[in-house]
C-alpha cells in the first residue's frame, strides 16, 4: 500500500505542453512503426528468428531471462520457483527484449524512435502477466486464503468504477476525508471572493508576525488546499508557526461559460489579490510563493509588474515549475507535435474547457504501471481497497481547464515566451524576465518527472534578480513540496557558497552542492523571514473594513464538484 501511496504521489497531474498531446499524435508514432517495419521485411524476419530462439530455450529450460530487480512485479517467489509462473514471466521478458532491440533497429530519426519506444513500452506494459488473474500468482493466492471473497470484492470495485468513477480505476479511498473536517483545517476566512477566485487569509498563531506577507498563488488545474492538507504537512501551518501572514488565492472552477478565461485574467485576479493583501496587512510589499502552473502564472505576474513599473511585488518563490521547457524533458514530450499543439487548442475551443476527470484520464496512460495496472492488480485481482491518502484525496479532487488559459500555457510553450527577453507579447506586454529583480527562491525535485529538476534550474538563468537561491528536494513532483520536518529520509541539496553567482548549467550546479539532512522547509523559512521585514503584533482580526471576513477557510470555491 505504501508503494502504491508513492508511486502515485510521484505522479500527480499538472499543466504543461503534454495537455496539447492529441491522439492524433499517439496514433501518428504508431503509424511511424508500423511504416518502417514495413519497408524492411528482411530486418523483421531476423528479430523474429532473435525471439524464436529465446521461445525455444524458455521451452527447453535453458533460458536465463530475468526481470529486473527493480522491477516489482515479480518479486513473488512463485516467479522463480514454478516452472509455469516462469515461463510465462520469460516469455513477456522475450517480448520485451525483442522490441527494445526491435526498436533500436528501426531507421527512425532520435525523436521518432523516442515517440516509437515510449508507445511500445505502454503498449507492453498492458500485457504482462500479472495485469491478469491467471498470471498473477499473488491475486492466486489471496483469492484461495479469502475463500474467493477477494475476487468478489474486486468484482464490486470494478462495479463502483464503472458507475461511479467514469471507468477509471480508483487511485484512492475518498470516504475518509471531509474538507474542513480533517482535510484543509487551518483556521481562517475569505476576504475577498471575485467570479475568478476567493483570496483567504488565514489566522495568526503566534503573538506576533512579520510585516510583509506571504501570497500564494496555486496552479489552475488543482484546488488550492494542498497547501493545507493537515497540521503535520501544511506548509500553511507551517508559515503561520512561524510568524508570517499568510493569504492564499482559491480559484473557481471555470464551466463552459468561463472557457474565455486566460492568462490575462488570470494575472489580473493575481495583481488584485496583492492589492487586497497590502491593503488589508498596510505592508507596501507582498512576497509570492507559486507552485507548477501557478509558478508561470506568478512569473508572467512578475513581468507585467516590472513592465509596469509595479513594485507592489516583494521576494519570489518557484516551486517544481518550469519555464524554459525543452521537448526531451518529460519521457512523453516526444509526442508533442505542432499540428498537435493546434489541433488540441481548436478542440478545447470549441468545448469551452477541459474537463479535469479528461486530464486525469490522459496522464494515467501516459504512467499506466503507476497509475493504472498497479491499481488494477490491488483494487480488482487482490480486491483490495485503494489507499486512504490525502495527497491522491487532492489530486483526484480535479478541476476545469478553461479553453483559453490551455491555449495560453501552449503558446508560452511553444514560443518560449519566458527565455526570449521581450520578443512575445502576452498578457498586453512584452514578457521579459531579466527586468524582474525581485530575491527568488527556486525548489526542484530530484526524482520528478513532471517538471524535472534541471528544467527547474533554467528558471535561475532568465531573471534579472541579483539573489537567487535554488534548492534540489530529494524526491518527485508534490512530495518535493510536501516534506515537512521530521521526516527521517528527507534530505535536500544547495550551493556550498551560498554568495557565489549560480553557475550556467544544473550539471555545474550539482558539483558545486552539498546534502544536508532534514527538510528543507527550516531552510526556506529563513530566507522568508529575513525578507519579510520587522515583526509586529499580530492582528487580532482578520480582513478589515474594506475586506470584511466572508466564508470560513478553505472557503466555498473548493467545495465545488468537477
Amino acid at each position: 500500500m505504501a508503494q502504491l501511496e508513492d508511486e502515485a504521489a510521484q505522479s500527480t497531474s499538472a499543466l504543461g505542453p503534454l495537455i496539447g498531446l492529441t491522439r492524433e499524435d499517439i496514433f501518428g508514432a504508431v503509424a511511424v512503426m508500423l511504416r518502417e517495419t514495413a519497408s524492411d521485411p528482411q530486418r523483421l524476419m531476423k528479430h523474429g528468428q532473435d525471439m524464436g530462439q529465446d521461445m525455444v530455450k524458455i521451452m527447453t529450460g535453458q533460458s536465463d531471462l530475468a526481470p529486473d530487480p527493480k522491477d516489482k512485479r515479480f518479486q513473488d517467489p512463485a516467479w522463480q520457483y514454478n516452472p509455469f509462473m516462469r515461463a510465462g514471466m520469460q516469455y513477456y521478458l522475450a517480448v520485451q527484449k525483442g522490441a527494445s532491440k526491435w526498436l533500436e533497429d528501426l531507421e527512425l530519426d532520435e525523436l521518432e524512435k523516442d515517440r516509437a519506444r515510449f508507445i511500445s513500452n505502454i503498449i507492453i506494459d498492458g500485457l504482462a502477466p500479472t495485469n491478469t488473474l491467471v498470471g498473477n500468482p499473488t491475486a492466486q493466492k489471496m483469492a484461495i486464503t479469502s475463500g474467493g471473497l477477494s475476487l468478489i470484492k474486486g468484482l464490486k470495485n470494478a462495479y463502483d468504477d464503472m458507475v461511479h468513477n467514469k471507468g477509471m480505476v480508483s487511485q484512492v479511498d475518498k470516504k475518509p476525508f471531509k474538507l474542513g473536517e480533517n482535510i484543509a483545517t487551518s483556521k481562517g476566512s475569505v476576504v475577498l471572493r471575485t467570479e475568478m477566485m476567493e483570496l483567504v487569509q488565514y489566522a495568526p498563531t503566534t503573538d506576533e508576525v512579520y510585516e510583509i506577507p506571504q501570497l500564494t498563488i496555486p496552479p489552475q488545474i488543482n484546488k488550492m488546499y494542498i497547501n493545507d492538507l493537515s497540521p503535520e504537512k501544511s506548509v500553511v501551518k507551517y508559515q503561520l508557526d512561524n510568524g508570517i501572514q499568510t493569504f492564499v488565492i482559491s480559484w473557481k472552477n471555470p464551466s463552459k461559460e468561463q472557457g474565455h478565461w486566460d492568462m490575462t485574467d488570470y494575472v489580473r485576479s493575481c495583481r488584485e489579490a496583492m492589492e487586497a493583501v497590502s491593503k488589508i496587512t498596510g505592508s507596501k510589499k507582498v512576497n509570492v510563493s507559486a507552485g507548477c502552473s501557478g509558478g508561470q502564472t506568478a512569473s508572467m505576474l512578475a513581468s507585467k509588474m516590472a513592465s509596469d513599473k509595479d513594485d507592489l511585488l516583494g521576494a519570489l518563490t518557484l516551486m517544481v515549475c518550469v519555464l524554459h521547457p525543452k521537448q526531451n524533458d518529460i519521457e512523453a514530450g516526444s509526442l508533442v507535435s505542432e499540428n498537435g499543439l493546434a489541433l488540441a487548442k481548436r478542440r478545447a475551443a470549441k468545448k469551452g474547457v477541459i474537463k479535469g476527470d479528461d486530464l486525469s484520464r490522459g496522464f494515467a496512460w501516459l504512467r499506466p504501471n503507476d497509475l493504472i495496472w498497479n491499481y488494477v492488480i490491488n483494487n480488482y485481482l487482490l480486491g483490495q481497497d485503494p489507499p486512504a491518502f490525502d495527497v491522491l484525496f487532492w489530486n483526484a479532487d480535479a478541476t476545469n481547464l478553461s479553453a483559453a488559459l490551455m491555449g495560453d500555457f501552449l503558446h508560452a510553450f511553444e514560443t518560449l515566451a519566458f527565455t526570449r527577453k521581450g520578443e512575445v507579447e502576452m498578457v498586453g506586454h512584452k514578457v521579459d524576465l531579466s527586468k524582474v529583480t525581485s530575491d527568488l527562491f527556486i525548489l526542484g525535485g530530484v526524482t520528478d518527472h513532471i517538471t524535472p529538476w534541471k528544467a527547474t534550474y533554467r528558471s535561475t538563468q532568465l531573471f534579472g534578480s541579483k539573489d537567487i537561491t535554488y534548492v534540489l528536494s530529494h524526491s518527485g513532483h508534490m512530495q518535493a513540496i510536501l516534506n515537512p520536518p521530521g521526516n527521517p529520509k528527507a534530505r535536500y541539496y544547495v550551493q556550498k557558497d551560498p554568495k557565489k553567482k549560480l553557475p550556467d548549467t544544473a550539471d555545474e550546479w550539482l558539483k558545486g552542492t552539498e546534502e544536508v539532512s532534514g527538510s528543507w522547509w527550516p531552510y526556506w523559512m529563513e530566507w522568508v523571514q529575513a525578507r519579510a521585514g520587522k515583526q509586529k503584533k499580530a492582528p487580532a482580526k482578520l480582513g478589515n473594513k474594506e475586506y470584511e471576513p466572508l466564508d470560513p477557510a478553505p472557503g466555498l470555491y473548493v467545495m465545488e464538484a468537477c
